[in-house]
């Protein structure tokens, strides 16, 4: 996939646009902010998005204040993937079927509540663009634990850090069968970017992944935001790759991460220095990360190696 440049977006009016307007309440750093804005330049005007709970339907529509300038729609925690499956089928209809039909979800209303919904949309095949926005807890209730929470997480229901390990949901989907399965980061717009642009012309079940930092929950300060997604991405804790019709494909960075020894040390993101959720992890707690880590790795080792079979 060929990268866009910063003068790419800059000489195309359509991607100069502002579709998430300013004066919206997001907090300062937020990730939600940064994902959503570069996911429009991509995604454009023909485009309908649906919201379940979230820190999205708070930012995007308290009153008096509208953000989208594109339709948008709140819906209850589990019904989302549910309710776009019906807009794209209704705009079809009307002739309309070439909008691009988008739930746009945090981790809570994606690997929890609206995971149901999530595995029906995607097992029947339909037509639709799932993002899950990636806070790793409740943070529009004030920041209780989700799947999505990492191991060691100190949030309001786990005071003393989550014993269980994070769901990992990109893999979860790709064992649907998809078409297309991508994860990636505010901190690599042009790669977020990207991805946008190339599922929106893939026909069928798309979901996206986007980590999204929260300063408040996850204590670190509001201008470190994208210095935070970086440092993930560097220790190999959220590899960033495209799963096409099963095959998988690594970008940006962690092309190379692929060998463990260029990643940077775990313990250089899972400190209280560096974010103060992390209070709890001690050496026992890092190495357990670590093994998660490995995990990780070791699903995308799995698809590189049955595409290798394949193509010898």
């Amino acid at each position: 996939m060929a990268k866009t440049k910063i003068k790419d977006i800059l000489a195309n009016p359509e991607s100069r646009r502002e579709y998430f307007l300013p004066g919206n309440s997001t907090c300062q750093g937020c990730g939600l902010d940064m994902a959503l804005r570069w996911a429009m330049k991509a995604l454009g005007q023909n485009t309908v998005m649906i919201s379940p709970a979230s820190c999205s339907n708070v930012v995007t529509g308290l009153w008096p204040k509208s953000a989208p300038d594109w339709p948008y729609f709140n819906m209850a925690f589990a019904g989302a993937a549910a309710a776009a499956t019906g807009m794209k089928h209704g705009l079809i209809t009307k002739g309309k079927g070439d909008y691009n039909v988008v739930v746009w979800a945090g981790d809570g209303g994606t690997t929890d509540i609206g995971l149901q919904g999530l595995s029906g949309a995607a097992e029947r095949n339909e037509d639709i663009i799932y993002v899950c926005y990636d806070n790793e807890a409740y943070q529009n209730t004030g920041n209780q634990r989700s799947s999505s929470t990492p191991h060691g997480g100190a949030t309001t229901t786990t005071p003393y850090g989550k014993e269980r390990y994070k769901k990992n949901l990109p893999m979860i989907v790709a064992a649907h069968n998809v078409p297309y399965v991508a994860t990636a980061s505010v901190g690599d717009p042009m790669d977020l970017y990207d991805k946008f642009m190339k599922a929106k012309k893939i026909k069928g079940f798309r979901y996206i992944h986007i980590l999204a930092p929260c300063p408040p929950g996850w204590r670190y300060p509001a201008e470190e935001t994208i210095q935070q997604t970086k440092l993930i991405v560097d220790t190999g804790v959220f590899p960033l790759f495209e799963i096409e019709d099963g095959n998988l494909t690594l970008n940006g960075k962690s092309k190379r991460l692929h060998d463990k020894t260029k990643r940077k040390p775990l313990g250089e993101y899972f400190n209280k220095k560096n974010q103060g959720r992390f209070k709890v992890v001690d050496e026992k707690i890092l190495g357990e990360l670590q093994m998660d880590t490995d995990r990780w790795w070791k699903w995308i080792d799995r698809f590189l190696v049955i595409q290798d079979y394949e193509e010898k």
